[in-house]
């Protein structure tokens, strides 16, 4: 049996089942208000069953950080419906429910009122207020205790992929003078902030084994870009909070550092490194079938797989790799696929682009990523 499927069990007594998680996976399809649409029922529904974690999509806590048309809300008391429904989905599946949350900071483009670290004439955004940056970490620890309220078995703090907990860390976004910027240490402040938090709402209102993750993205391009060493300092931090696991985001799971540290080492297994045990860590980039997450797993380098673009094209995949059956997994996206493999039509309509951020579409020539 492929080695991912054994359970773990969390420093905080919670158990699931294998190391296979779905990673959060933007799927467009909530409507104006943030909840749940058909389109969205139909994509969640019977797509993971048999794995151990599934992580929602990333999921607002402030109207002012919109990104995405379609985004789900973790606001206030009328998104718990929508919130329930998908955490019971993702559960009846068997699958341990996490509910991502998140603000897009300079990238949220549907607000009109654009907020960041530092004002940013490209995208108009204007500097937060010391008082809105209080308010935001409020904002982060309301939407953990709306995801305790509607069931969900955890939280994950969504710190990657230029959103704002990253802008924060970024000197590139962050040129802020006070405390909140200059210094590396004040530019994790924002970060840490948060996490602390969540973490304290997360004790008044949930059970001990409640599951609270941070997800990161290791380095940035551009001279004034995160480095893997910023990133060190990072997770030396966070693996002193009352966190569960660490989830990195990579496009590919052997990309090897840019700078900052070892450029000849996978980001990956530097940073397993620097954790050193003391929290385990999701990997994921470009993995498909079994063989490629057994090979994967087997480096060490994470104790978790989380999977993305594959399981939006086969909704079967648990099965498909416990049984060994790689000949039955697709790696592409067949575009006279008349179902459209369940997927709500903003996606859909996305995937026939061929960005490399989705699954590759059959046929056509795939997009070199050098992220």
């Amino acid at each position: 049996m492929n080695p991912v499927f054994q359970p773990y069990t969390f420093n905080n007594g919670a158990t699931v089942s294998n190391r296979l998680a779905v990673a959060p996976m933007t799927h467009f399809a909530s409507d104006e208000n943030g909840h749940i649409t058909d389109q969205e029922r139909t994509f969640l529904c019977n797509r993971f069953k048999g794995f151990g974690l599934f992580i929602a999509a990333a999921t607002l806590v402030q109207a002012n950080g919109k990104t995405f048309h379609g985004q789900p809300y973790a606001i206030n008391e009328t998104d718990l419906p929508s919130l329930r429904e998908v955490a019971k989905i993702a559960q009846t599946q068997g699958a341990k429910a996490i509910l991502q949350i998140h603000h897009g900071g300079l990238k949220a483009e549907l607000s009109a009122d654009i907020v960041a670290p530092s004002a940013d004439e490209a995208t108009g955004a204007r500097e937060l207020t010391a008082a809105e940056i209080e308010q935001l970490i409020a904002a982060y620890a309301n939407a953990a205790a709306l995801a305790v309220q509607a069931g969900f078995d955890g939280v994950e703090i969504h710190g990657a992929n230029g959103y704002l907990l990253q802008q924060f860390v970024s000197a590139q976004t962050n040129r802020r003078t006070d405390e909140w910027g200059g210094s590396l240490q004040n530019r994790l402040r924002f970060p840490l902030a948060v996490v602390d938090a969540v973490a304290a709402a997360v004790k008044a209102h949930a059970k001990p084994d409640f599951i609270l993750g941070y997800r990161f993205s290791p380095e940035e391009p551009g001279e004034q870009g995160i480095t893997m060493a910023e990133t060190f300092a990072l997770v030396d931090a966070l693996v002193q909070k009352p966190l569960q696991y660490l989830h990195v985001s990579l496009h590919d799971f052997y990309k090897k550092a840019r700078r900052g540290a070892d450029t000849h080492r996978a980001r990956m297994e530097l940073l397993h490194e620097r954790i050193a045990s003391r929290l385990p860590l999701i990997g994921v980039g470009n993995l498909y079938t079994g063989s490629d997450i057994a090979q994967a797993f087997h480096t060490g380098w994470a104790e978790f797989i989380a999977l993305g673009k594959t399981v939006m094209i086969n909704p079967d995949l648990a099965d498909l790799v416990r049984e060994n059956r790689d000949a039955n997994i697709q790696t592409d996206l067949d575009p006279a696929r008349t179902d459209h493999y369940r997927l709500p039509d903003a996606l859909w309509q996305r995937c026939l682009t061929n960005s490399p951020w989705l699954p590759p579409v059959k046929g056509m020539e795939r997009q070199i990523v050098d992220i």
